[in-house]
């Protein structure tokens, strides 16, 4: 199983002074902690787009651009790319010349996104939210599919046998399919034969097995093979020496993004309490010692049969020497004892 990490370059403000970090200094950070995780071992590293001023990622495909001649090894992604606001087309550009750059380590990871800031900022009505996500990923895979290609569709202007470049040096280039847990979008990326991302940030992760199987059934149903199918989760969770360490350092962070979002969509008051809990075997939080946290991903992939595993650090702004402190420890600590565990199975 692969290890890695997704962030989405978190600036929001401190949950003691109130000072954010500035968007510039962060990408900086950013790319620092890519270069580490490479370091250390790990197996990927994803950058989610958002177009706020509490995230800096807004363009993920040029800051993995950056990254990219500075690492050797580790697969470069979006988390996700918001297919639907966005042109298919550039979208491939973007990402075949960060594959070319990297040499092979680019990757893909459309989504719809769980912030809707995109739509109105590039000209979209959320009235045609799923039409928009359907129509773009057929043109985006015709297009890894072919380098001219021969197109129309409802929201976009037509293609008619044009070629777009760079090609990627992967064919195709990978796409994953990155959902919140609709299981239309599962069904969607099984009948595709296209890997997925669940991300999963609340209630008990054992709790998506259905949504695996259902991935899986469509899959089988449209033709695909079921072995070659891949399978990711996304969770939050930090790592320190200690569990103890661990929870009360990241406590704080969570606890301010959490109820800033939950302001936003009307969650209840997230507590101390609620994070014990999430933090619990069977929980969602990826948080303690390497130990733990390594013994809660070999769960994980137990119940849900993953083939990749993202650990999302950055969340509420926490200090830069805490990430890669956290990112250190996933690639040397945690990463060798699941990957020696999953060998006994």
């Amino acid at each position: 199983m692969e290890i890695g990490i997704s962030t989405f370059m978190e600036a929001s403000p401190h949950p003691v002074t109130g000072k954010a970090i500035s968007h510039a200094e962060r990408l900086r950070n950013g790319i620092e902690e890519i270069v580490l995780a490479d370091q250390v071992g790990l197996d990927v590293y994803a950058v989610g787009e958002h177009h706020r001023a509490d995230y800096a990622a807004s363009a993920p495909a040029v800051l993995l651009a950056a990254a990219a001649s500075r690492t050797k090894n580790i697969r470069l992604s979006s988390a996700v790319t918001v297919l639907s606001s966005d042109d298919p087309v550039r979208v491939y550009q973007a990402f075949s010349t960060l594959d070319g750059i990297s040499n092979g380590r680019a990757e893909i990871m459309a989504g719809r996104g769980s912030f809707i800031e995109s739509f109105p900022l590039f000209g979209h009505s959320l009235d045609d939210y799923d039409e928009l996500f359907t129509e773009k990923l057929e043109l985006l895979l015709a297009i890894r599919e072919s380098e001219k290609v021969t197109w129309r569709g409802g929201h976009r202007p037509a293609i008619d046998n044009r070629g777009v470049y760079p090609r990627s040096v992967q064919e195709p280039l990978p796409v994953w399919i990155g959902t919140g847990g609709n299981p239309e979008s599962a069904v969607r990326a099984g009948m595709m034969g296209l890997p997925v991302v669940f991300a999963i940030i609340g209630g008990m992760p054992e709790r998506f097995a259905p949504l695996v199987n259902l991935y899986k059934q469509s899959a089988i149903r449209a033709g695909h093979d079921p072995r070659k199918l891949q399978i990711a989760t996304h969770s939050h969770g930090f790592i320190a020496d200690t569990t103890e360490e661990a929870a009360n350092t990241f406590f704080p962070y969570t606890q301010a993004q959490m109820n800033t979002i939950g302001r936003e969509r009307g969650w209840p008051h997230y507590d101390r309490e609620a994070f014990d809990a999430a933090r619990g075997l069977r929980g969602s939080l990826y948080v303690g010692d390497p130990e733990y946290v390594a013994e809660k991903i070999v769960l994980l992939h137990k119940n849900l049969g993953l083939t990749r595993f993202f650990h999302h650090v950055d969340f509420g702004s926490m200090p830069h020497r805490d990430i890669l402190r956290s990112i250190e420890l996933l690639g040397t600590k945690v990463a060798p004892i699941v990957r020696k565990e999953l060998a006994r199975s």
